[in-house]
Protein backbone atom coordinates (compact mmCIF):
# COMPACT_ATOMS: atom_id res chain seq x y z
CA UNK A 1 0.00 0.00 0.00
CA UNK A 2 0.87 3.39 -0.62
CA UNK A 3 0.82 6.51 1.69
CA UNK A 4 -1.06 8.49 -0.88
CA UNK A 5 -4.24 9.76 1.17
CA UNK A 6 -7.19 9.46 -0.98
CA UNK A 7 -9.92 12.22 -0.57
CA UNK A 8 -13.60 12.29 -1.88
CA UNK A 9 -15.92 15.27 -2.35
CA UNK A 10 -19.45 15.09 -3.62
CA UNK A 11 -20.78 16.94 -6.52
CA UNK A 12 -24.90 17.27 -7.34
CA UNK A 13 -25.61 16.17 -10.89
CA UNK A 14 -28.65 18.11 -13.11
CA UNK A 15 -30.04 14.47 -12.24
CA UNK A 16 -31.46 14.20 -8.41
CA UNK A 17 -31.15 10.69 -8.52
CA UNK A 18 -27.97 10.69 -9.33
CA UNK A 19 -24.75 11.83 -7.43
CA UNK A 20 -20.95 12.14 -8.68
CA UNK A 21 -18.37 10.60 -5.89
CA UNK A 22 -15.28 13.10 -6.93
CA UNK A 23 -11.61 11.12 -5.77
CA UNK A 24 -8.23 12.72 -6.58
CA UNK A 25 -6.80 9.96 -7.88
CA UNK A 26 -7.50 9.09 -11.68
CA UNK A 27 -9.85 5.80 -12.12
CA UNK A 28 -10.18 5.19 -15.74
CA UNK A 29 -8.32 7.62 -18.20
CA UNK A 30 -9.67 8.71 -21.16
CA UNK A 31 -12.52 6.12 -21.23
CA UNK A 32 -15.93 5.38 -19.26
CA UNK A 33 -18.09 2.13 -18.37
CA UNK A 34 -21.58 2.89 -17.48
CA UNK A 35 -23.79 0.09 -15.93
CA UNK A 36 -27.46 -0.43 -14.96
CA UNK A 37 -28.47 -3.44 -12.81
CA UNK A 38 -28.37 -6.20 -13.79
CA UNK A 39 -25.82 -5.66 -16.90
CA UNK A 40 -22.33 -7.95 -16.83
CA UNK A 41 -20.58 -6.04 -14.63
CA UNK A 42 -17.56 -8.46 -14.43
CA UNK A 43 -14.55 -6.42 -15.41
CA UNK A 44 -15.79 -3.48 -13.01
CA UNK A 45 -14.93 -4.88 -9.88
CA UNK A 46 -16.17 -1.63 -7.94
CA UNK A 47 -19.43 -1.26 -9.90
CA UNK A 48 -20.29 -4.74 -9.22
CA UNK A 49 -19.22 -4.40 -5.26
CA UNK A 50 -21.29 -0.47 -5.13
CA UNK A 51 -24.23 -3.07 -6.83
CA UNK A 52 -23.60 -5.64 -4.41
CA UNK A 53 -23.21 -3.64 -1.27
CA UNK A 54 -26.39 -0.78 -2.16
CA UNK A 55 -29.57 -2.87 -3.12
CA UNK A 56 -31.04 0.65 -3.63
CA UNK A 57 -28.29 1.50 -6.49
CA UNK A 58 -29.71 1.26 -9.96
CA UNK A 59 -26.54 2.23 -12.40
CA UNK A 60 -22.81 3.05 -11.73
CA UNK A 61 -20.39 5.16 -14.06
CA UNK A 62 -16.91 5.66 -13.79
CA UNK A 63 -14.79 7.48 -15.95
CA UNK A 64 -11.74 10.25 -14.82
CA UNK A 65 -11.53 10.47 -11.33
CA UNK A 66 -15.45 10.50 -10.39
CA UNK A 67 -17.97 7.34 -10.06
CA UNK A 68 -21.51 8.63 -10.16
CA UNK A 69 -23.68 6.40 -8.81
CA UNK A 70 -27.86 6.48 -9.59
CA UNK A 71 -30.15 5.16 -7.07
CA UNK A 72 -34.18 4.31 -6.80
CA UNK A 73 -36.30 6.90 -6.14
CA UNK A 74 -37.07 5.76 -3.02
CA UNK A 75 -33.80 6.38 -1.31
CA UNK A 76 -32.49 9.34 -0.28
CA UNK A 77 -29.07 10.83 -0.89
CA UNK A 78 -28.93 11.96 3.08
CA UNK A 79 -29.20 8.73 4.05
CA UNK A 80 -26.85 6.97 1.99
CA UNK A 81 -24.18 9.50 0.71
CA UNK A 82 -22.16 9.07 3.57
CA UNK A 83 -22.00 5.25 3.71
CA UNK A 84 -21.16 5.07 -0.35
CA UNK A 85 -18.32 7.88 -0.58
CA UNK A 86 -16.51 5.70 2.70
CA UNK A 87 -17.18 2.34 0.48
CA UNK A 88 -15.61 4.26 -2.52
CA UNK A 89 -12.81 6.17 -1.10
CA UNK A 90 -11.81 2.31 0.80
CA UNK A 91 -12.13 0.51 -1.72
CA UNK A 92 -9.68 3.03 -3.59
CA UNK A 93 -7.26 3.24 -0.95
CA UNK A 94 -7.25 -0.27 -0.20
CA UNK A 95 -6.07 -0.34 -4.15
CA UNK A 96 -8.57 -2.75 -5.43
CA UNK A 97 -8.93 -3.18 -8.84
CA UNK A 98 -11.69 -0.57 -10.01
CA UNK A 99 -11.94 -1.38 -13.45
CA UNK A 100 -10.53 -4.81 -15.47
CA UNK A 101 -9.72 -5.09 -19.31
CA UNK A 102 -12.72 -3.49 -21.18
CA UNK A 103 -14.47 -5.62 -23.98
CA UNK A 104 -13.34 -3.27 -27.18
CA UNK A 105 -16.06 -2.01 -29.09
CA UNK A 106 -16.23 -3.49 -32.46
CA UNK A 107 -14.59 -1.23 -35.52
CA UNK A 108 -16.71 0.53 -37.80
CA UNK A 109 -15.14 -0.79 -41.28
CA UNK A 110 -16.32 2.23 -43.15
CA UNK A 111 -14.81 4.81 -40.92
CA UNK A 112 -13.85 7.61 -43.06
CA UNK A 113 -12.19 10.71 -40.88
CA UNK A 114 -13.99 13.16 -43.64
CA UNK A 115 -17.68 11.49 -43.14
CA UNK A 116 -20.44 13.52 -41.46
CA UNK A 117 -20.57 10.83 -38.78
CA UNK A 118 -16.49 12.32 -37.80
CA UNK A 119 -17.36 15.25 -37.89
CA UNK A 120 -20.58 14.84 -35.76
CA UNK A 121 -18.68 12.45 -33.30
CA UNK A 122 -15.41 15.13 -33.69
CA UNK A 123 -17.98 17.89 -32.12
CA UNK A 124 -19.43 15.63 -29.53
CA UNK A 125 -15.86 15.27 -28.02
CA UNK A 126 -14.41 18.63 -28.32
CA UNK A 127 -18.02 20.52 -27.04
CA UNK A 128 -20.42 18.34 -25.85
CA UNK A 129 -18.62 16.04 -23.50
CA UNK A 130 -16.52 17.83 -21.49
CA UNK A 131 -19.43 19.82 -20.23
CA UNK A 132 -21.45 17.21 -19.72
CA UNK A 133 -18.94 15.22 -17.72
CA UNK A 134 -18.87 17.49 -15.37
CA UNK A 135 -22.10 16.76 -14.75
CA UNK A 136 -21.28 13.18 -13.91
CA UNK A 137 -22.61 11.96 -16.99
CA UNK A 138 -21.65 10.95 -20.77
CA UNK A 139 -22.65 11.07 -24.03
CA UNK A 140 -22.22 8.43 -26.68
CA UNK A 141 -22.39 8.46 -30.00
CA UNK A 142 -24.89 5.55 -31.42
CA UNK A 143 -25.64 6.50 -35.38
CA UNK A 144 -26.47 9.21 -37.82
CA UNK A 145 -29.64 7.83 -40.54
CA UNK A 146 -31.05 10.11 -42.97
CA UNK A 147 -30.18 13.37 -40.75
CA UNK A 148 -31.09 12.15 -37.52
CA UNK A 149 -28.15 11.40 -35.06
CA UNK A 150 -28.89 8.81 -32.06
CA UNK A 151 -26.96 9.38 -28.95
CA UNK A 152 -26.62 7.35 -26.33
CA UNK A 153 -27.21 9.21 -22.52
CA UNK A 154 -25.07 7.56 -19.47
CA UNK A 155 -24.28 8.11 -15.91
CA UNK A 156 -26.02 10.78 -14.54
CA UNK A 157 -27.08 12.08 -18.20
CA UNK A 158 -29.35 8.90 -17.79
CA UNK A 159 -32.92 9.43 -16.97
CA UNK A 160 -32.14 12.92 -15.86
CA UNK A 161 -35.22 15.00 -16.46
CA UNK A 162 -33.28 17.97 -17.98
CA UNK A 163 -31.41 15.33 -20.52
CA UNK A 164 -33.94 16.36 -23.00
CA UNK A 165 -33.55 19.99 -22.77
CA UNK A 166 -29.71 19.37 -23.28
CA UNK A 167 -30.58 16.96 -26.44
CA UNK A 168 -32.75 19.24 -27.90
CA UNK A 169 -31.40 22.69 -27.10
CA UNK A 170 -28.10 22.11 -27.14
CA UNK A 171 -26.60 19.65 -28.52
CA UNK A 172 -28.93 19.07 -31.19
CA UNK A 173 -28.86 23.05 -31.81
CA UNK A 174 -25.12 22.84 -32.06
CA UNK A 175 -24.60 20.18 -34.62
CA UNK A 176 -27.51 21.78 -37.03
CA UNK A 177 -25.26 24.90 -36.87
CA UNK A 178 -22.22 22.96 -37.25
CA UNK A 179 -22.66 20.09 -39.62
CA UNK A 180 -25.73 20.80 -42.00
CA UNK A 181 -26.53 17.61 -42.76
CA UNK A 182 -27.81 16.89 -39.10
CA UNK A 183 -32.23 17.51 -38.67
CA UNK A 184 -32.49 16.25 -35.53
CA UNK A 185 -30.74 14.93 -32.26
CA UNK A 186 -32.34 12.03 -30.38
CA UNK A 187 -31.43 9.77 -27.55
CA UNK A 188 -31.56 6.21 -28.03
CA UNK A 189 -34.30 4.79 -25.70
CA UNK A 190 -33.49 2.26 -23.33
CA UNK A 191 -34.07 -1.74 -23.17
Amino acid sequence: MSNFIISLYTEATPNPDSLKFVLNKMLLTGRNVDFERGDDVSYAPLAEAIFNEFAWSKGVFIMNNFVTVRKDAETEWFEVKSAVGDFIKKWVSDEKEVVGEIPAPEADPNADPDSVVQKIRDMLEKYVKPAVEMDGGAIEFKSFDDGVVTLMMQGSCSGCPSSTVTLKSGIEGLLKRMVPEVTEVVAESEG
